[in-house]
């Protein structure tokens, strides 16, 4: 059962548009978005990057109280332009190339240790789903982060709809591989496709949340659309991107990255400015947007809501 216990760190969001603006801003957009009714490109077919993604308007979102954060939340052009996306190539700059990536129609299956394995079509699973925006903070381990609204959902009313066996014990998250758009498949020394994975306790967290929309706009290819994952506490690879399957499992997933560089990257991968990377230091982090240096927070600053599920994991490595 989910006990939910008010928190007192909450910091207040000083700097952060007030939510009237951003609220009257979204309905604007999600006007416009509602009359444009384009079709969707073909395979090849590039979209303007700048362009609102594919797919239905998003249903309102109010903004949950609850999750703030004491910075700016980072101009939307930054967010959606310097992202990490190996399918799409290994630069900063692939958000052009992403646009490719065909966002409808688009499933994902839910399946493994479940009582009611089911395949969700995204808009249905969007208007099934209680969809709220969530301001997060997002921090790479490469030592860059930002700050984003998200909209989405709580990983575990997903999970609800399928009904985890007690036998489950991890969730494992996949990522699509579309040959014909994605240049990086190419790269075959990758085990592809992209997998990460979390224990069905750091599923069941309130802050587990799977994303289908920033800044008020369906979420663009970039940046995971048109379903990710985010774990706000963890390194940002660990939230994957476009995903397609969903599976519970009693085996701890092996990830990507924990695959390609098992030195340098973990199963866990929280964030903890005291451990460095076996490259460089982890003591701060440069915000996207700003080019500032501010100082890194254990679990990037979310350990209230998450500390209890690492202890008595002293043998465990923890940190990426």
């Amino acid at each position: 059962m989910l006990i939910r216990i008010r928190r007192g760190w909450e910091i207040p969001e000083s700097r952060v548009t007030p939510e009237a603006i951003a609220t009257n801003r979204r309905a604007v957009l999600g006007l416009a978005a509602a009359g444009l009714a384009a079709a969707p490109p073909a395979l090849g077919q590039t979209r303007d990057a700048g362009a609102p993604a594919e797919g239905s308007p998003l249903p309102p979102a109010m903004r949950n109280p609850r999750y703030r954060v004491e910075r700016a939340i980072t101009p939307e052009h930054e967010a959606t332009t310097f992202n990490n996306y190996y399918e799409f190539g290994s630069h900063k700059s692939i958000y052009r190339a992403a646009q490719r990536l065909p966002m409808r129609p688009w499933t994902v299956k839910v399946e493994g240790m479940v009582e009611q394995p089911r395949e969700f079509g995204i808009d249905d699973l969007i208007a099934a789903m209680p969809i709220e925006e969530r301001v997060y903070r997002l921090r790479c381990v490469e030592a860059w982060s930002m700050v984003v609204p998200w909209t989405g959902f709580r990983l575990s009313a997903l999970l609800d709809r399928v009904r985890p066996l007690s036998s489950a014990r991890y969730v494992r998250f996949e990522t699509a591989a579309v040959p014909e758009v994605m240049p990086g498949l190419r790269q075959s020394w990758y085990p592809w496709p992209y997998i990460e994975g979390c224990t069905i306790e750091e599923a069941a967290n309130e802050l587990a949340f799977l994303v289908v929309g920033a800044y008020g706009r369906p979420l663009p290819p970039q940046n995971g659309g048109p379903l990710r994952v985010h774990f706000p506490w963890k390194y940002g690879f660990k939230s994957g991107k476009s995903l397609v399957r969903i599976t519970l499992t009693d085996r701890r997933p092996k990830s990507f990255w924990e695959t390609v560089q098992g030195n340098e990257y973990g199963f866990w991968a929280n964030v903890n400015p005291e451990v460095p990377h076996p490259r460089w230091s982890q003591a701060t982090e440069r915000v996207l947007g700003t080019g500032e240096r501010i100082p890194t927070r254990i679990f990037n600053g979310y350990g209230e809501f998450v500390a209890h599920l690492y202890v008595n994991l002293q043998n465990e490595r923890l940190w990426a």
